[in-house]
């Protein structure tokens, strides 16, 4: 019905939206597109986006699409496996505006939300209640309590507390007729609620010998609809006292019976104190043949709960290695090189009956032949960095280079766990047969398995994903599981649905989706009339896919590979195929897993913290990159101004390098767009003078006295303003005639460093250089007194201009000449670099351009060798120190008594690069540096200082990092980026200081 939807009906759908609405109406093909996929295989034109502002206008937007006879597609995280959030009809989108707690009954130990709300989000305001809800999906931090209701998700710890369906007390939703119902309590029911249970009710009693003889008797089972609520077949009850529930019905629908106003959950008290135990198993199968014992050991005594027993696979300790974040994290639980470990959890309120349990884990698998493999973790920094790597499994293994990837459509079958091993064994084998092999994670303790096999889907991996998939199911009827075990039907095992119960319990479904929804509105062709699970039309990468060929500035060839399935190995870089050059390979990493979505740590993804718009979120980003580069958004490709907007507001922190499971450098692909979109548009005079600052600083910098006059005055900012785009909300940064490279500072020449015992190299800056010289003859300052013979980085050949890495064009799109400066940093500091003599900085984004875009450049092996030697200041005193060389240092640094507050750097988080200022600040005596934990400052180079994003910039500050510095206004503030140390001067009207600057004055 919606294929055929003409753009007339389009029109009118979003005329009407918006004139009777105040919620966003996003009907363009980029905003189409970016909501046409999400974390499956599938990809879905839908007729049009809308994000109501209040739960009032989604009743208004189903009152339209009623009339117009428009399906509605509702939409939270878009995290679904499955293919649940993509559809032909209108999508509406929650998260931005329907995401409040109505109500929190403390007492009663429940809370009424709207469906938008994020998991993460939840659980942090009810905190300090001493509560939580407990479903623990591994997308909590942005997959949304209307989608887990949903999918009726499970979680890590449901053997403890069971799945969604276990917690949800009750619904309030609309039919597709508008009608606003309660759904609860079957007794306590009235109207259509009533007489739907009614129905139900007598279906069940009607079908009880199928139900009894077709219905999976495993907790994990969350396929069709919970028709059993009536004559129950979960190994765990829906409800503790045997009632009904009709609101159980909803859950696990897939937004095909009704749209949730609001949910009540039940809550449940936050336990007291965890313990993990860190099982190393040297094969796959004693980890999944263990499982069992395991859960038995921890069902006995009631004073240690065990909550979970979670596996993950020799492929994902591997990925998670060469992920800079989740790298010391793996490397502290894993004893040797296991094939498989597993995560056993117990909870409860006595810390010393835990600890004994834990003791006992150790005992359990001694007698089982596996003395020592238990890594035991009693404290809980370290527990939950274990499990943010585990949570971000699934997304981790889609890190694979290669268009083969792990795919997911049979990856949460449950089975009884006495099968568990015998089942994965089998499936081994078949994965074998087709070529491929599986990538493994597993909820061990309740039988279900996160099993993707990598395929090819450019080419033979439909095919081979129906044979597959029809061979596990037999797998799955012999061991009696369920096929469908966590994350729903979607378009990837509707058609399963059948197949599991039968055609008299399906067409019970249809009857039941015929009374809630004759018109068929809502996600239709779910459930009820599925699509093939390999119907290619419906897939990401269709047949008429194509990438459009692109000569790309920066080397991407890394990406442009192939793999193996079978042994996951790669080809050699640059023989992948890709029209690109491996920009669009690189791009469609990206899986829309939805991990840039989190709010609670790190750096990604700043500009989605303050919008909360798909667009400007690395997902976004990466997706309208992705239907740029095929051809999707027109003709223009790269050089659109569709891809313009979406990447306006990416400051290019590399949150994305470091945090997204799979590697999106964002920051990178930026540069790549500016680079193709300016050489069509062409340079305003904003880029140009910010991009080639480093030529003219020196000069300009005579003219100090003159050029400051735009500081003093409102008329000249003004100006300045309407000419260059630059804020006059804005101070800019003081020019000085006397700065660090006119100071005549004593530097050993070249020659002395390369023949002193403690060599160094001090890689001075731009903006250390001619703003802020103090940073620069503090570190040189620094460096002496800890007895290193420093040199000044000048060029081999003396032009009277000075070294510079080439950032600020890099962040103007100008590739060439940034890869001219990159070149002659490489050609002058190699002699240094082939002795191994350390090349320091101060400006994180400057040095560490050292370490990645001058690696993309084509420089070599020679940029290879000048990355290795390359550290920031703290990075190299941090290494002297863990060597002993800082001993006289020590003794010179005078005690301080102030608090100390640390921001980091965007870039230096990125690159692991935090830790070492924290650890060298406490060389002072005195000082216990606390580190604000914040995103992006919001500067990011020259965005900040422009006008059309300075609203935007300010915005980004205020969500944690000014306020933190506001709280203790006595406190001494470390900031080693020049614009985030700016963006605190004008901010929070304090005065930020580099960490050089700081040491230097305990000398």
């Amino acid at each position: 019905m919606v294929a055929r939807a003409s753009n007339e009906v389009a029109g009118r759908l979003a005329a009407r939206l918006a004139s009777e609405t105040q919620g966003e109406v996003l009907f363009s093909a980029a905003d189409r597109g970016r909501y046409s996929t999400d974390a499956s295989i599938y990809q879905v034109m839908p007729i049009g986006v809308f994000v109501p502002r209040s739960s009032d206008e989604v009743k208004l937007a189903l009152d339209i699409c009623r009339d117009l006879k428009v399906p509605i597609v509702p939409r939270g995280g878009g995290t679904s496996q499955c293919g649940q959030t993509v559809g032909a009809g209108l999508v509406i989108d929650h998260t931005k505006y329907v995401r409040n707690i109505l109500q929190v009954d403390a007492s009663a130990s429940t809370v009424v939300v709207e469906p938008g709300i994020v998991l993460d989000h939840l659980n942090a305001a009810l905190k300090n209640s001493g509560l939580w809800f407990p479903v623990d999906v591994s997308t909590s931090a942005q997959a949304t309590l209307g989608g887990m209701a949903g999918n009726n998700s499970c979680g890590s710890r449901s053997i403890a507390y069971g799945n969604m369906v276990h917690n949800v007390l009750g619904m309030t939703a609309w039919t597709a007729d508008g009608a606003l119902h309660d759904f609860r309590r079957f007794e306590d029911c009235v109207g259509t609620a009533r007489e739907l249970g009614l129905r139900v009710r007598d279906l069940a009693l009607a079908l009880a010998p199928e139900i009894d003889k077709r219905w999976p008797k495993v907790l994990r089972r969350v396929a069709g609809y919970n028709l059993d609520i009536f004559r129950n077949q979960n190994e765990k009850p829906y409800t503790a006292d045997g009632s009904v529930n009709l609101a159980h019905l909803l859950v696990g629908s897939e937004g095909t019976l009704a749209l949730t106003k609001s949910l009540t959950l039940q809550l449940s008290p936050l336990p007291r104190h965890k313990v993990l135990g860190v099982v190393n198993f040297p094969t796959f199968y004693k980890a999944m043949d263990t499982a069992q014992h395991i859960v038995a050991y921890g069902g006995a005594g009631q004073d240690a709960v065990l909550s979970a027993v979670e596996l993950v696979d020799r492929t994902m300790i591997d990925l998670s290695l060469q992920n800079p974040s989740f790298a010391p994290v793996i490397r502290s639980a894993v004893i040797g090189q296991p094939d498989a470990v597993l995560l056993v959890e117990f909870s409860g309120d006595d810390r010393d009956v835990l600890v004994r349990k834990l003791a006992g884990l150790v005992e359990l698998m001694g007698d089982l032949g596996l003395p020592g493999s238990v890594v035991q973790m009693t404290e809980d920094g370290p527990q939950k960095k274990l499990w943010d790597v585990r949570k971000a499994g699934l997304n981790i293994m889609m890190s694979l280079k290669g268009d083969g990837k792990p795919v997911s459509f049979i990856e949460d079958c449950a089975v009884p766990l006495e099968h568990l091993a015998e089942y994965t064994d089998g499936l081994t084998q078949v994965f074998r047969k087709y070529g491929s092999k599986g990538t493994w994670y597993a909820h061990a303790s309740v039988g279900t398995l996160h099993v993707r096999p990598i395929l090819d889907m450019r080419n033979d991996g439909a095919p081979k994903m129906r044979a597959i998939a029809e061979e596990a199911s037999a797998l799955v009827r012999k061991f009696k599981g369920a096929y469908s075990g966590e994350h729903g039907d979607g378009l990837c095992r509707g058609e399963w649905i059948q197949w599991q119960f039968g055609p008299k319990i399906t067409e019970a479904f249809a009857q039941i989706k015929t009374f809630l929804d004759p018109q068929n509105l809502l996600s239709p062709q779910r459930i009820i009339d599925p699509p093939r699970m390999d119907d290619t039309r419906l897939m990401r990468f269709a047949p008429s896919y194509r990438v459009i060929p692109v000569k790309t500035a920066l080397d991407w060839s890394t990406w442009n590979v192939q793999n193996d399935p079978a042994t996951e190995r790669t080809s050699a870089p640059g023989t992948g195929g890709d029209p690109a050059q491996g920009l669009a390979k690189a791009v469609e990493m990206c899986n829309n897993n939805g991990h840039c979505r989190k709010f609670d740590a790190g750096t990604m993804c700043p500009s989605y913290r303050v919008t909360r718009d798909e667009q400007h979120l690395t997902r976004g980003r990466a997706n309208t990159l992705r239907l740029a580069l095929s051809g999707q958004l027109g003709a223009e490709g790269l050089a659109s101004d569709t891809v313009k907007d979406a990447l306006d507001l990416c400051v290019s922190c590399k949150g994305c390098k470091r945090d997204c499971p799979t590697g999106v450098d964002m920051a990178k692909m930026k540069v790549e767009f500016l680079h193709h979109y300016k050489a069509k548009h062409g340079y305003t005079l904003k880029d140009k003078l910010i991009a080639r600052l480093p030529d003219y600083v020196r000069s300009a910098s005579r003219f100090a006295w003159l050029l400051n006059l735009r500081n003093k005055s409102p008329l000249l900012a003004s100006l300045g303003e309407r000419v260059l785009g630059l804020s006059a909300k804005r101070s800019l940064p003081e020019w000085r005639a006397d700065h660090f490279f006119n100071s005549n500072t004593p530097s050993a020449s070249r020659d002395e460093v390369l023949a002193a015992a403690q060599p160094v190299v001090l890689f001075v800056d731009t903006f250390n250089g001619f703003f802020e010289s103090e940073n620069a003859h503090a570190a040189f300052k620094l460096l002496r007194a800890a007895g290193y013979t420093v040199h000044i980085a000048a060029k081999a050949k003396p032009d009277g201009g000075h070294l510079c890495c080439g950032r600020t064009y890099l962040a103007s799109g100008m590739v060439d000449e940034a890869r001219a400066r990159a070149r002659e940093v490489v050609e002058s500091l190699l002699p240094f670099a082939q002795k191994g003599i350390a090349i320091v900085g101060l400006e994180p984004s400057c040095l560490l351009t050292l370490r990645d875009e001058t690696l993309a450049m084509g420089l070599g092996d020679d940029a290879q060798l000048i990355a290795r030697q390359a550290l920031l200041l703290e990075e190299f005193l941090a290494r002297e120190l863990k060597l002993g060389k800082l001993d006289a240092l020590k003794s010179r640094l005078k005690p301080l008594g102030k608090q100390v507050l640390l921001h980091g750097h965007c870039h230096q988080k990125a690159f692991d690069a935090v830790n070492p200022i924290i650890d060298v600040l406490k060389l002072i005596p005195g000082v216990q540096p606390e580190l604000i934990e914040s995103s992006c400052c919001g500067m990011a180079g020259s965005f900040g200082y422009e006008a059309s994003h300075h609203e935007v910039s300010m915005q980004m500050a205020e969500l944690s990092l000014l306020p933190a510095i506001r709280k203790q206004p006595d406190a001494i503030v470390v900031a080693d980026g020049t614009s985030c140390r700016h963006q605190i001067h004008d901010g929070a009207q304090r005065e930020a200081i580099h960490a050089a600057v700081l040491l230097a004055r305990q000398l």
